[in-house]
This record gives C-alpha cells, sequence and structure tokens, in this order.
C-alpha cells in the first residue's frame, strides 16, 4: 500500500526536507507549495514544524500526474487553438481587452 514507505524506511509524517527530497525540489520549494495550500500539511509540535502526511503526497503526485495527462489531451484538441477555451489566464476573452480600473 504504501509504497514510498517501503522504499525509504520513513513513518507516516514527513518533513519539508523529505517531501523536497521525493520530489526531487528544494525545501523552499515544499514550503511554498504547503504555504500556498497546494499541497495539504499540519504544523505539529511546539515550534510548528510543518508535516505532509505520506498518503497525502502520494495523491498529490497522483493529481499532477492526472493534470499533467488532462493538459496533454486538451492540447492535442481541435479546441484547444480557440482563445475561449484557453488555459492562459492574461489571454483577452471574446475579443476584449484588460483594463486596469485603479
Amino acid at each position: 500500500m504504501d509504497e514510498l514507505a517501503s522504499a525509504d524506511g520513513l513513518g507516516r509524517f514527513l518533513t519539508l526536507a523529505d517531501t523536497a527530497e521525493i520530489l526531487n525540489i528544494s525545501a523552499s520549494q515544499a514550503y511554498s507549495l504547503v504555504r500556498s495550500g497546494e499541497l495539504p500539511a499540519i504544523k505539529v509540535g511546539g515550534a510548528g514544524h510543518w508535516r505532509i502526511e505520506r498518503t497525502v503526497l502520494e495523491a498529490y503526485i497522483e493529481g499532477k500526474y492526472e493534470e499533467s495527462r488532462r493538459i496533454g489531451l486538451w492540447n492535442q484538441a481541435e479546441y484547444s487553438s480557440l482563445p475561449e477555451y484557453s488555459f492562459d489566464p492574461d489571454r483577452p476573452r471574446g475579443g476584449q481587452t484588460r483594463t486596469s480600473t485603479t
């Protein structure tokens, strides 16, 4: 069931450093994922150290694979070139341009 635990012998909860190593990213990038809420985590202990549950990390990784798969399929679809259906949040929709109200 727990593929990562059998590979590295770590317990149920991972530190930010453990998580960063598994994802092959820096500790600050792991911290950013947690702070943004993209990667759910909890604070434990008196100093409030972040911990990521192993199953949550595995679900996060699977979700990223699914997201990548869906984007790949979308980019192959005939509708991907239409501005109305673009994933680009900065691209104007329906011929409108974005203007600042300040």
